[in-house]
């Protein structure tokens, strides 16, 4: 049986499970990209780009700016604290999924970006 690899989807493959998820909670594409384009590091221009081209999730995470401040992210995800992942591609990726939860859930962008 062939592993999957989620990181040869593309990245426009993923984000519109993200906007689902945050849609049905009553929050916008633009509360969505803000909290991404922090965690990423990817201006709002680059992100859009990137949302509708062909780019895998592994070049997404590789090539990205990424943002220093998301290390301060920690919880679970699926079970799985953040912090703890080992791969560094995946815990980029439950970065993403854990601030993509966290505006799901209602928390306020400012808590959510880390401000002080």
């Amino acid at each position: 049986m062939a592993k999957f690899d989620i990181f040869t989807k593309p990245f426009s493959w993923l984000y519109p499970f993200y906007l689902e998820k945050a849609e049905k909670k009553g929050k916008t594409k633009a509360e969505l990209d803000r909290i991404l384009c922090w965690v990423t590091g990817y201006s709002q221009a680059e992100f859009d780009t990137l949302i509708t081209s062909d780019t895998d999730l592994r070049t997404f995470i590789e090539q990205a700016p990424l943002n220093p401040d998301r290390e301060l992210i920690t919880g679970v995800v699926c079970g799985v604290r953040v912090e703890e992942v080992e791969d560094p591609l995946m815990r980029e990726l439950r970065y993403m999924d854990k601030v993509v939860d966290e505006l799901a859930r209602g928390k306020k962008i400012e808590s959510i970006l880390r401000t002080p």
